[in-house]
């Protein structure tokens, strides 16, 4: 008799609804400093700025919490961006020298960013005279012409076009070809030399008819667009940029050969031959160039000159400096990465004489750097997001949830006792634009950074901008090299140029081993640990005044005198030894040496206990901080973990290693494979059974995959990967105490019973007595995949509070009288295990199921969006292809899963972080965490509003958006398609859902269709140069649409088809717009 499994019969409908208010996956936020930016661009009427990276993404950005991003279609690089003022439109260039318009559009009262239009600049003939080839064609500087939607491209070819920049057209007969400007050169100067790409496109300030135009070869041109005539011209050498002065009556010109020139715009001479000041300011040795410069007059006298590069080209031809020249006082900023672009905060209005120049932002290739030119001594400003979180790469990340007031005000004081501003300094933060409109969140989150250079950085993670708090720095407690290298570097930098080191993105370490591995947080104690590279584990409190103390050192021997074992990593750290100085903030109280020193690979606090815990490659260690005393150390190699005691720094492995284990896998899997083949024909033949048996309304339980157990004698099995503290039972039923628990990569786990004196009633101290450790359960897992996590669940199938959460009310006390149950992650399955008989009691095999690999896990409540006070816990998971699984606990079911990150994405599933209320963070590059959120209630999103001034005679460009599939923003997160809007920014009447509107159907709702009224249909690629007008030229002719009978507002919200017949040919209908268009008015 054959025995079949069957799945229980069909969903829930109930539990599917509830699954719905519980859960919704949604990549929200990117944090941290965008990666590879390519340009720059800053609107000084609505106070916002723009960055575009090498991948194509658009980031815009205003006050905190104030951000848009978008993602051009093609993944080509952003080389220039331009916001026509005060409208939120950005007009971007890309590398294959296409064109396209940005609009920040309102929906619903909040903003978004949206492409509405595109443009690539023809290369056939009639536009440049002969059959210009592609490289002659290509744009290489854009100008936003003043007071008109007119756009100037210059392009390698010498020419000068001009575009419409509403419609994205050029203006035919204004093309201004090199011809014509050379008729009005010398002719010595002609010499039969072309005039090189055009670099640089000025506007008159006061004059909009009249643009500055300067081309490679050295010739600056001024041209009247409006009487298309040369009014002046200055013959000079190789040019880099140009800039107006604030007057319009000088020219300032910067050159290859690391010189600046100041030219008089008189109409006395033509042309014009030498400026009035020329002068290389490092020289007169060769300079490099001078890649762009700026001029700014002030009402108290005297200008400032700000350019990029021109350092003498022998000795610091590879600095990266921005150079401030104001009268006599120069300062050469000096930064660690590449410059990409600067402006200057400044006055505009065309009515103000003088520029006044407030501050200088400069973007580089690693970070945002802002200066407060008001301030005497030109500080920088802090910046409050875009902080680079690489500034030493990141090691390790941990995320701490709603931090106690308290707590919270004494980070924030110790950070800003770090960096204090100047008292003179009056200048904040000058990207101010728009206005934020999340509220303000109930709870504060910390994530926690660790670096390479060995600190950890705190940020403030509450809302849309990831705020830098505090910094603890651990590298002060060891004998470094830096100091030593840092005074000879003093010593020899000369006077000039006057170098000043600028930013704090410092990609070098002075020690690998100061390496954070791991970091733990007590929220309400204010306690951490910090553990390293080199075996380091420090205990840190936070003080609110610096103290000078000496740190107690303890060393712990893993290996336990075990013979056969020899070291060939890198040596430990040495601790500086007598009172040292802490500022405010982490002090360190006592340092732990792992021996061997080997990376920790898992910690954690209890403070309630006073104890702390610790693993690494070797074993684990317990130790008790309270009296500086271990309390124990256990090995977890085997016999042939020789690969453990070489270390992560270790260059030298074993070739003959290798190939045996190597050889070994191939004949392991040889032989599996002849057992499968044995086996295959029975199996078929009972496979075949069973479909005849097995009535085909009823769904089989899925197949599971055959998974190989593992060797014990894997390299590296004795990896310590998790350690948990619980007050639970693990002796008997009756009573319960502190346990501590360990698993290794070899799937065992070990849980020690504790014996830790009691503290008295209303005492938040415990006595001083020592801590006895008893080993009360081994756990051997059969597949001996490596353990994950391990988490205790109450009577209730919660999990246990934090430390002192139950006894300081601050959550609910766990419940003692029923049995409690551990539930063990490994990479491959869940189970739960009764306590104290530590018996299988339900299991989920991820690995089996799915064929996937467990990589991160968490416990976290979900609340409900549709009941405020229902919440269920469940377990979290990260796969290593990248897809996350929720789980019920403790009866394990699988609630929902999610494609969250690329299964190629390799670092970025390493650093994810889970959060305790479902959300988590995850690095898309170096200097970017992506947040996403698993619940459907706890979301952090920007939610914000721009005020923009539209011209009154404007055609809004978004009419003309083009209807696409749903793309995704930069790196991941998904774009927002909007509905259409009115001229004003509002949700448009006749598309607004009323309270009698019926819903749309789900065809309505999909991404093809989510922002035109149009059918599927209606979505083919566009055969024809279409425009507006042709449709309304047609409609026109076509039939005269009543007042009354407006198309626009006829149709209901599922339809189709408009209210009235279309006579217009299906080539017409494949145009794709907005339906407002042919809205007649109200």
């Amino acid at each position: 008799m054959m025995k079949f499994r069957f799945r229980r019969q069909g969903a829930d409908p109930q539990r599917e609804k509830l699954k719905q208010e519980l859960f919704a996956f949604n990549k929200t936020v990117e944090h941290g400093f965008p990666n590879q930016p390519s340009a720059l661009a800053f609107d000084p009427e609505l106070r916002i700025m723009a960055i575009g990276t090498r991948s194509g993404a658009v980031k815009i950005y205003g006050a905190p919490g104030v951000e848009f991003t978008g993602l051009h279609r093609d993944a080509a690089t952003v080389t220039q961006m331009h916001f026509l003022t005060g409208q939120g439109r950005l007009l971007s260039l890309l590398d294959d020298s296409s064109l396209h318009l940005w609009e920040i559009v309102h929906h619903n009262g909040c903003a978004h960013l949206e492409e509405a239009l595109s443009f690539q600049l023809p290369s056939r003939p009639g536009f440049d005279g002969a059959s210009a080839p592609l490289s002659l064609t290509r744009v290489t500087v854009v100008l936003l012409v003043a007071a008109s939607d007119i756009a100037a491209l210059g392009t390698e070819g010498s020419s000068v076009f001009f575009l419409d920049v509403t419609t994205l057209t050029l203006l035919e007969g204004q093309t201004l070809a090199p011809g014509e400007v050379l008729r009005s050169v010398p002719d010595d100067y002609r010499c039969g030399k072309a005039l090189g790409p055009v670099e640089s496109l000025q506007g008159h300030l006061r004059d909009p008819t009249k643009i500055l135009i300067g081309y490679s070869r050295g010739l600056l041109v001024i041209w009247n667009q409006a009487s298309q005539c040369v009014d002046h011209i200055f013959l000079g050498n190789q040019l880099e940029s140009l800039c107006w002065g604030r007057d319009s009556s000088t020219v300032v010109s910067s050159h290859s050969d690391g010189s600046y020139a100041v030219w008089s715009v008189d109409a006395g001479s033509f042309p014009t031959l030498q400026p009035t000041v020329a002068t290389t300011p490092y020289g007169p040795f060769p300079c490099k160039a001078i890649n762009k410069i700026l001029w700014r007059n002030c009402e108290s006298g005297g200008h400032f000159i700000i350019f990029s590069g021109g350092m003498p080209r022998a000795s610091y031809g590879d600095r990266h400096c921005v150079s401030v020249l104001r009268a006599e006082t120069l300062v050469t900023l000096d930064f660690t990465s590449r410059i990409i672009d600067f402006f200057t905060v400044h006055s505009t209005r065309p009515e103000d004489e003088f520029d006044d120049p407030q501050a200088l932002a400069v973007l580089l290739e690693e970070e945002l750097v802002v200066l407060d030119l008001q301030t005497p001594g030109w500080p920088a400003v802090p910046a409050p997001y875009l902080a680079p979180l690489h500034s030493s790469a990141i090691t390790c990340s941990a995320h701490v949830a709603s931090v106690p007031a308290k707590l919270w005000a004494r980070i924030v004081s110790a950070g800003e006792q770090q960096s204090p501003q100047p008292v003179s300094s009056a200048l904040s933060w000058p990207i101010t634009g728009g206005r934020n409109l999340a509220q303000e969140p109930s709870q504060r989150g910390l994530l926690l950074t660790g670096h390479e250079d060995g600190t950890v950085r705190f940020w403030d993670a509450s809302g849309v901008a990831l705020r830098p708090l505090y910094k603890l720095s651990t590298a002060g407690l060891f004998q470094t090299d830096c100091e030593h290298a840092d005074s000879l570097a003093q010593a020899a930098e000369d006077d000039w140029p006057p170098f000043r080191k600028v930013g704090c993105f410092d990609p070098y370490s002075d020690d690998p081993r100061l390496g954070v591995q791991k970091v733990a947080l007590c929220k309400y104690t204010a306690q951490m640990v910090v553990a390293g590279t080199a075996g380091q584990v420090l205990v840190l409190e936070l003080s609110d005044v610096p103290v000078e103390q000496a740190v107690s050192v303890a060393i712990i021997d893993l290996l336990q005198d075990r013979e056969g074992f020899t070291w060939k990593g890198h040596e430990r750290l040495s601790p500086r030894t007598g009172p040292l100085p802490w500022p405010a903030g982490f002090q360190p109280r006592v340092l732990v040496q792992c021996l061997p020193p080997a990376a920790v690979t898992a910690v954690t606090l209890h403070t309630e206990w006073s104890l702390v815990a610790f693993g690494t490659s070797h074993g684990f260690g317990l130790f008790d901080y309270q009296r500086k005393s271990p309390v124990l150390a256990r090995c977890t190699l085997h016999p042939n973990d020789s690969l453990a005691m070489e270390g992560p720094l270790s260059r030298v492995k074993s070739l003959k290693k290798s190939l045996r284990q190597s050889f070994r896998r191939i004949r392991k899997s040889r032989v599996s494979g002849k057992k499968r083949a044995a086996n295959a024909s029975s199996k078929e033949a009972n496979a075949q059974l069973a479909e005849q048996a097995c009535p085909h309304d009823v769904e089989m339980t899925p197949v599971q995959r055959r998974i190989e157990p593992r060797s014990a004698d894997d390299s590296l099995s004795g990896v310590v990967r998790c350690l948990y503290f619980a007050d639970t039972f693990l002796r008997d039923g009756a009573h319960h105490g502190p346990t501590m628990w360990a698993g290794t990569n070899s799937g065992s786990v070990f849980a020690y019973a504790l014996e830790v004196p009691a503290a008295a009633v209303g005492g938040e101290k415990r006595p001083e007595q020592a801590v006895e450790a008893v080993l009360g359960k081994e756990v051997q897992l059969m597949h001996r995949a490596p353990v994950v996590a391990i988490a205790v669940l109450d009577g209730r199938g919660r999990p246990l509070p934090e430390p002192y959460e139950a006894s300081r009310d601050l959550a609910q006390a766990p419940d003692m009288q029923g049995g409690h149950a551990v539930l063990i992650a490994s990479e491959e399955q869940f189970k739960v295990f009764t306590l104290p008989k530590v018996s299988a009691k339900t299991k989920f095999k991820l690995t089996a199921h799915e064929g996937c690999r467990v990589r991160k896990v968490a416990l976290a409540t979900f609340a409900s969006v549709a009941c405020e006070d229902y919440a269920e816990t469940c377990l979290a998971c990260l796969t290593n292809l990248g897809d996350v699984h929720v789980f019920s606990v403790p009866g394990l079911r699988p609630q929902v899963h999610y494609s969250c990150i690329r299964k190629e994405d390799i670092s970025g599933i390493a650093s994810c972080v889970f959060t305790r209320h479902g959300q988590g963070f995850y690095l898309i590059s170096p200097s970017e965490f992506e947040r996403f959120s698993l619940s459907a209630r706890n979301i952090t999103e920007p939610l914000c509003s721009l005020d923009i001034n539209w011209p009154r005679d404007a055609t809004q460009a978004s009419y003309r958006i083009r209807e696409s599939p749903k793309l995704s923003q930069a790196n991941g997160t998904p774009s927002i398609l909007l509905a259409p809007q009115s001229l004003d920014g509002s949700p448009d009447p006749a598309h607004s859902m009323g309270p009698d509107t019926p819903e749309p159907p789900e065809a309505a709702l999909s991404p093809m269709s989510i922002d035109s009224a149009t059918s599927a249909d209606t979505t083919l690629d566009t055969t024809g140069d279409v425009t507006v007008e042709d449709v309304k030229d047609f409609l026109g002719k076509a039939r005269t649409i009543p007042t009354s009978t407006c198309p626009a507002r006829s149709w209901s919200a599922g339809s189709l088809a408009p209210a009235w017949p279309l006579n217009i040919e299906p080539r017409l209908l494949t145009c794709r717009l907005h339906w407002d268009l042919l809205s007649c008015p109200a």
